[in-house]
């Protein structure tokens, strides 16, 4: 403390984050002034469950910058502690061509609907929920939170032929032309997606791409190699896991399948239902979910 007096107290703070992280310019600029008058500068964007974290500021401080972060900048807190920690979601349908139900649209609603969850600590351990639009995840859902929502679909994945005819015959690139401006070589879709099929539900007839999709365990892998040629299907919903956990005493655990779909639909009243009932299974067992599960 006497070598560095600035150190002495130094209070992180963690301000929910958009659905989707969509920010402007103009709501950046106002948190880097805000946060250099009242807290050190620094900044984490973002930290593992999505608030932004801003590092270091005094007693003193906190309700005058919570104060203006509410009511001049109209955001709010994240969560911390053992509570719900703060929702977070990909980009959803606002740019993804493979999203399931609109993930931003679901988060936004959950953040509103627990806001107490959110704020008041009550649990015996903290509780993560992320809403990942479609199985590629891009925010991880499956291994770094405790209940995830996965978007997924119930009927058959739609082929269009002519496509596939169209990648083997190399007039179409795949991977949406992300590995050119090298001699991959002729692609090979008996290679580079066939085989690679974790349940080997696909095969070659006649020159036509089959999918047994009964045993399709929605990898993404064969949509994201040729998204010309197949697509998600019509009917779609989100899958719900519970139980990921980060490496500490048995190694990375990620989440396991609960209920195997579900329709999204305003006001998502089904969904509710599921979450408020493994909390109240949760209620007083004085240990993290994992170890609940």
């Amino acid at each position: 403390p006497r070598c560095s007096p600035a150190l002495l107290i130094f209070i992180p703070f963690r301000v929910a984050q958009p659905a989707g992280m969509y920010y402007t310019t103009e709501f950046l600029n106002q948190l880097c002034d805000l946060w250099e008058m009242r807290g050190s500068g620094l900044t984490n964007m973002h930290g593992a469950t999505g608030d932004i974290v801003l590092l270091g500021t005094t007693t003193p401080q906190l309700e005058e910058f919570y104060f203006e972060l509410t009511h001049k900048m109209n955001n709010d807190l994240g969560g911390s502690g053992s509570n719900l920690r703060t929702p977070a979601s990909c980009l959803g349908d606002s740019r993804c061509e493979w999203a399931c139900y609109d993930a931003q649209e679901l988060c936004y609603q959950m953040t509103q609907e627990y806001q107490d969850e959110l704020h008041r600590p009550a649990f015996p351990y903290k509780f993560k929920f992320k809403f990942d639009g479609c199985p590629n995840g891009c925010v991880a859902s499956i291994a770094r939170s405790d209940m995830s929502f996965i978007g997924t679909w119930r009927d058959d994945i739609r082929i269009d032929q002519e496509a596939v005819a169209a990648y083997v015959g190399g007039e179409i690139q795949p991977n949406g032309g992300a590995h050119a401006g090298k001699d991959w070589g002729a692609f090979d879709i008996e290679k580079e997606v066939i085989d690679l099929c974790p349940t080997e539900c696909m095969w070659m007839e006649d020159g036509k791409l089959k999918i047994n999709d009964r045993e399709c365990t929605r990898c993404m892998h064969c949509l994201n190699v040729m998204p010309r040629a197949l697509r998600i299907g019509n009917d779609r919903g989100l899958s719900i896991l519970v139980g990921a956990k980060a490496p500490i005493l048995d190694g990375a655990q990620m989440g396991s399948l609960l209920v195997p779909f579900v329709k999204v639909e305003d006001p998502y009243d089904e969904i509710k239902e599921i979450i408020e009932g493994i909390w109240e299974w949760w209620d007083g067992r004085r240990q993290e979910p994992r170890a609940s599960w």
